[in-house]
This record gives C-alpha cells, structure tokens and sequence, in this order.
C-alpha cells in the first residue's frame, strides 16, 4: 500500500494552490486517505502492480544499465496516457501529472539492483546470474507505477503538478546527482521517497523527523614501508605491522571521541598486502567506510580518519596517503522536514490507523535522496522540503551472496 500512501499525500497536498501550512495541516483534507483506500480495493490494481513488480525482479540491472527495465516503465506509461521526459541521466525518466503549473510535488523511485547472485528457488528468481533486485527497488518501481495509475485516473483534482521521478544508479553511483544535474528538480517544491521495510508488519510505515539515514564516505589508504625478508625484520619497515595499529586506532575515533548519542561509525572492510609466507611487502592498502547522523560529526569524522592514518603510520616508520573519493562516493546524512513528516503522519494515519504509524529509529545505512534535500533552493527556504519514510512489504526468505 506503499504507493496509495503517497496519492493521498500528493492529492491532500494538491488540495491548496501552494505548500503552506495551512495546506499542509488543513482537517478538511482527513477524508482523502479513507477515500482513496476504498478506491484501492481492487485486485486488478493489486494484481497489475505485482507483475511489473515480479517481471522487474526476474531482469534486474545495475547503476545505468536499466534500459529494459527504463522500457517498461515507459511502456506503462504510454498505456496510462501519463506524458514523460527520457533519456534523463542516461536510464532515468521524468513523468508529468496535472496542470503542468505549480505547485511541482516529487515522487521518486530507484530503479536499479545489486551485483548479488539470488540463492532462492522460487517462480520469479532473477534471470541474471551474479545480479539481483535485493534492496527493492523493483517494488519502488511498482509502487511509483500503482501511484502513478491511481493519481493520472484523478488528474482533474490535482491543482498543480506531481513529478514522477524514476532513478538510476542508487547504489553506488550517485544516480539523484546525475538526475538533478539532468533538471529532474527544477520548479519542484517538495520530494517524497518510501523505502521498503521487511522489519515492519505489513499495514505500517514509519518515519521520524530530522536525521532518519547517515551520511556515508568511503576512504582508501596506501601504507608505504620498505620490503625485506620475514626472517631480518629489522632490515626492513613493516607496513602490515603499521596497517594493524592503524585499524586499531581507527576503532578509538567513535569509541573515545564520539558523543554515544550522537551515531557514528568507521569500519575497514579492506586489508590487501604481501604474497609470500616469509616476505614483507613494501606495501600495505586498507579501505573502509564512515558514517554520521549529524553533518559536523560526518566532516569531523573524515578528519581524524586522515589524522589516524597518517600519524600511525608514522609511528611505524611508514608514510600513508588516503584517498576519499571526493566526487563518486559520498552520501549526505538523509534529514527529513518537520512540517512534511508530521504532515505524512497524519495522511498515513488517517488512512492505515494511528497504530500503524510508527516513529522510525536513526538508521546508520544511507542513500542518495539526500541529494535531493540538498539541492540548492531559492530564498524562500520552505521550498524542496524533502521526506523520505520506510513502509512495509513482504517477508522474503533472502538468500544470496
């Protein structure tokens, strides 16, 4: 019912000729969720959306690669007469519901998978050997498509425009920054995401306001000594000695430094160097991730990995360079508007029951819709207010590698 979610919130929101307050709060809007959940009530819909979804899982495509699964977006698309823009950064596509005139709301959906070999035998098991949809994203898709199909069949009540934002290149490769540099946020004045959840029962959603993901890096360093054999140490300056103390200190920086409120984390998840039992290498790489809630902790962080590193290199004789990966790796923490998480608390609770809304924890995972909550905006600061919430789906029985 991810999708039904966001058509109420985009019709209540719609509702007004701007995204004030009023029209964000107003109570003559709760009966919009009741009304959509009756109209929802068809298996068709259902049924529809579960085939794109299952025809997506069986052909899943990595970062700017989805040209099949592009196609079949842009195939229903067509049959729900609901007008686009494609190519947009390479895969992605732009769709276009209402008046065509402000105010813009955005929808968005990830399109791509992981390179993971699925290990469950079941019907519609990925037909890609070494790739897999096990983040979801085939269902984001579905849900963005059954959003899409529910709001195009009520086009006459929206008083403005919802922009349907389909993503490639979530994981990994900064995909939301290619499509803003593609335009897909010009004149939008609020984005919406729904991430899947398989920790939620089916019926809830969940959401909080503030930092909801961290922000992510990824960090490399070359650890330089001089080579030799194991048998004549002292001959020698050992980067793997070096590497080890590094590691060490580096788990001191959220263990020691770190406000335990405030999460963070710094883990090494590399460690290459030397070929031979019996010889030092003269070199040692080691490469990990850190991530933050808040941005002065997530910049903080970066700094005393570079400090570590290089001074306990030092300590061993060594001399390390690391690298962060500037323009390719990096997430922004994910912190959602207050106005449009109360906002979506009471659309989803109107329609699910105040029950089934729950106050989602921090998570320490991160993605790039914080790209677009960055995006810079005009003077007027209410506008590209961003939200992104969790909601649940099935219980899969996941297997892969």
């Amino acid at each position: 019912m991810g999708f039904l979610i966001w058509v109420c919130l985009f019709l209540s929101l719609q509702a007004k000729p701007s995204l004030s307050d009023s029209a964000l709060f107003s109570n003559e809007l709760n009966e919009i969720p009741k009304y959509f959940l009756n109209q929802t009530q068809k298996s068709d819909v259902f049924d529809w959306m579960v085939s794109i979804r299952r025809k997506l899982h069986e052909n899943p495509e990595l970062g700017f690669e989805e040209f099949e699964t592009s196609r079949v977006i842009r195939e229903e698309l067509d049959k729900l007469g609901i007008r686009y823009k494609y190519p947009v950064a390479i895969t992605g596509i732009l769709g276009f519901i209402g008046t065509g005139k402000p105010p813009f709301v955005a929808l968005r959906a990830d399109m791509d998978a992981l390179p993971i070999q699925e290990l469950v035998e079941w019907e519609h098991k990925s037909k890609v050997p070494g790739k897999m949809h096990a983040c979801g994203h085939d269902a984001h898709v579905a849900m963005l498509l059954g959003a899409a199909r529910i709001l195009q069949e009520h086009k006459n009540k929206i008083k403005g425009t919802v922009v349907l934002v389909f993503q490639p290149g979530e994981e990994g490769y900064m995909g939301a920054k290619k499509m803003i540099e593609a335009g897909a946020l010009e004149n939008v004045e609020a984005i919406f995401a729904l991430h899947v959840n398989s920790e939620l029962p089916v019926g809830q959603v969940s959401c909080r306001a503030g930092p909801l993901l961290a922000g992510s890096g990824f960090f490399q360093a070359v650890i330089n000594g001089k080579g030799g054999h194991a048998a004549i140490p002292h001959h020698s300056v050992d980067p793997i000695l070096a590497a080890s103390n590094v590691i060490v200190s580096l788990q001191h920086i959220v263990s020691r430094e770190a406000d335990p409120l405030d999460s963070q984390v710094v883990t090494v998840g590399k460690f290459q160097g030397g070929g031979a039992f019996n010889v030092i290498p003269d070199s040692v790489t080691i490469g990990g991730t850190f991530r933050a809630l808040l941005k002065s902790s997530f910049v903080r962080l970066r700094q005393r990995i570079e400090e570590v590193i290089t001074s306990q290199a030092a300590v061993q004789r060594c001399t390390a360079t690391v690298d962060f990966f500037d323009n390719e790796k990096v997430n922004p923490p994910t912190i959602n508007d207050e106005k449009l998480h109360e906002f979506f608390s009471r659309v989803a609770a109107d329609m699910l029951g105040s029950s089934n809304v729950k106050e989602a924890m921090p998570l320490t995972g991160s993605e790039d819709f914080a790209f677009y909550q960055e995006y810079p905006k005009t003077s007027d600061d209410s506008i590209r207010r961003g939200l992104k919430a969790l909601g649940a789906n099935f219980r899969p029985k996941r297997q892969h590698r």
